[in-house]
């Protein structure tokens, strides 16, 4: 239930905090005091669209705080675990601050949150009606979950939706898997002979690099491999100089004793330039080792390069994604393969979610059908006190099993006949204002235990009816509040004599610039003077003082 209601610099309230009790609440007061802007600022904090105009005249922000408590396993505190939002046992906390300059901030349980989301928590915590509030009754959709509410199919309710939507995966599932074994049976062809020439040419991850590295390796030996091979026939064919220098020396050192002077200055350089040519002889063998070139190996490195770079243009792929692409052209034409066995499967399991949704939604068909009668005769008999005692009240469900969803197969809508003879029809297009406000305080009756938040508003909704009926709409918030919290906004004594708890709402000259709006909770002296005032208006008499009181004695009496 509500528990607490903050509100600083709206409108014309200043700064307001109120304490709300179990049970049915009135507000009252004069017209104009300020009991639509209290209606406002809570449903500011329940997730209502904010305004710049709802802050305060020269202030700066707004600000709205309504604190709630819960019992464990509350709808609320699902949702705010499902969003991974703090949820205390017990409490909820929803702050709202609106600033001048339009922004609007947004606040549960002391988090920073969205609007949305305030939004979803506040209706599973209030619901606000008057007598143009239309959200109960004029959508099917709503009729449909209140009488699943009221008839405990909740559960099925889930069920059905939740294998709508198991069908629906399937469904999806089966179609791809057909449109892409349709797409691979036209191309099969192609793909298999793609996967042949690939499969063949065997590539390798990375190979384009090291085809590459080794052919520039290969180029740069055979720029040089010509003239170290000459070099190499040069000093190791026959004809070699270093056979005649060797000799030459030999002779000069015979006879380098005759004439030493002239022939020693010969012998040394020449027997180190013959030093030097074996040592040129054996790098070249070295470095011949060391190139390994082999023109039939850079023949064989270029064609294998050319061919994964022509493959690769072919295709429109980098060298490296070649063999994914080839593993990719494989696993389709495995689906082209195995698509028959795996479309016979997938087609299983789309009859067997759609025979198992039609019986979910068959079964809750049957139920809402069963449910619909007692429903309408349980609204019925609460409408004499309400002064339709004329009215019809009817559940209309139609079915089609070819044009079912996620809600099942039914189109349910609630349709009334408020005078003998005439057409039924839709609520909203059969009731008047009047009419409609009193029909959707016995539905609330009625769906009180089963289908409502903790807390129940109610904007006057006895605008233009009499005392009798004044009086049984009181009786009927005075049962609603044993089971939910009751929060109703009147004008009617009668209503507000039945309250356990009562607000007196009254606009405040703080001088000649400044109005303000107060709420404060009035003793039982204090209830009597406001319900006489709302009996004679604006001059009180004793007899309408009198008349207060038998109003509240009834009330007492009848309470205990």
């Amino acid at each position: 239930m509500l528990a607490h209601l903050s509100i600083r610099d709206i409108v014309l309230i200043r700064r307001l905090d109120i304490t709300f009790g179990a049970g049915l609440s009135v507000l009252t007061g004069e017209t104009g005091a300020g009991k639509s802007i209290l209606l406002d600022a809570l449903s500011l904090a329940l997730g209502a669209r904010g305004d710049a105009s709802l802050v305060r005249n020269g202030a700066d922000e707004g600000q709205v705080i309504a604190a709630f408590e819960i019992p464990p396993g509350h709808l609320a505190t699902d949702i705010l675990i499902e969003e991974a939002f703090a949820a205390e046992d017990g409490q909820i906390v929803l702050r709202r601050v609106q600033n001048a300059d339009g922004r609007t901030r947004v606040f549960i349980n002391d988090q920073p949150a969205s609007v949305n989301l305030m939004r979803r928590v506040g209706r599973a915590l209030v619901e606000i009606h008057g007598q143009h509030d239309e959200r109960a009754l004029i959508e099917p959709d709503t009729h449909r979950d209140l009488l699943d509410s009221w008839a405990g199919h909740a559960g099925l309710a889930r069920d059905v939706a939740g294998a709508w939507q198991t069908w629906r995966n399937a469904v999806e599932a089966f179609a791809e898997q057909e449109a892409k074994v349709e797409a691979a049976s036209r191309e099969a062809d192609y793909l298999r002979a793609s996967m042949d020439e690939l499969s063949a040419l065997e590539p390798a991850p990375g190979e384009e690099t090291l085809l590459a590295e080794e052919r520039a390796t290969m180029m740069r030996a055979e720029k040089i491999a010509l003239e170290i091979h000459e070099a190499e026939q040069l000093l190791s064919s026959d004809g070699s100089p270093i056979a005649e220098l060797s000799a030459l020396l030999r002779r000069l050192t015979r006879k380098a004793p005759d004439a030493p002077e002239y022939v020693d200055p010969i012998i040394t350089p020449l027997d180190q330039a013959l030093s030097n040519l074996d040592t040129v002889q054996s790098e070249i063998d070295s470095v011949i080792r060391a190139m390994e070139y082999d023109p039939q190996r850079l023949e064989d490195t270029e064609a294998r390069l050319f061919a994964l770079r022509a493959a690769a243009r072919k295709y429109n792929v980098p060298v490296d994604d070649l063999a994914e692409l080839r593993d990719r052209f494989a696993a389709d034409l495995a689906d082209v393969d195995a698509g028959g066995e795996k479309l016979k499967a997938l087609r299983a399991k789309v009859d067997q979610a759609k025979a198992e949704y039609d019986r979910l939604a068959g079964n809750l068909s049957l139920k809402r059908h069963d449910a619909a009668v007692p429903l309408a005769a349980a609204v019925a008999a609460e409408l004499p006190a309400l002064k339709l005692e004329k009215a019809e009240f009817a559940v209309d469900v139609s079915s089609d099993a070819e044009s079912g969803g996620p809600a099942g197969i039914d189109h349910i809508e609630f349709v009334v006949r408020t005078n003998p003879g005439s057409r039924a029809g839709p609520l909203m297009k059969v009731a008047s204002g009047g009419e409609l406000s009193r029909f959707l305080l016995a539905l609330k009756v009625v769906l009180a235990e089963r289908g409502s938040a903790p807390t129940l508003v109610f904007d006057e909704i006895d605008t233009g009816v009499g005392g009798a009926v004044a009086d049984a709409i009181g009786d009927r918030l005075a049962r609603l509040a044993r089971r939910v919290q009751v929060l109703s906004v009147t004008h009617a004594p009668q209503v507000a004599a039945k309250a356990e708890t009562h607000f007196l709402i009254s606009k405040d000259t703080e001088d000649e610039n400044s109005t303000v709006t107060g709420v404060e909770q009035i003793s039982d002296a204090g209830r009597q003077e406001e319900i006489a005032r709302m009996l004679a208006g604006a001059a009180i008499t004793d007899e309408a003082r009198a008349a207060a009181g038998r109003l509240l004695t009834e009330t007492w009496s009848k309470a205990s």
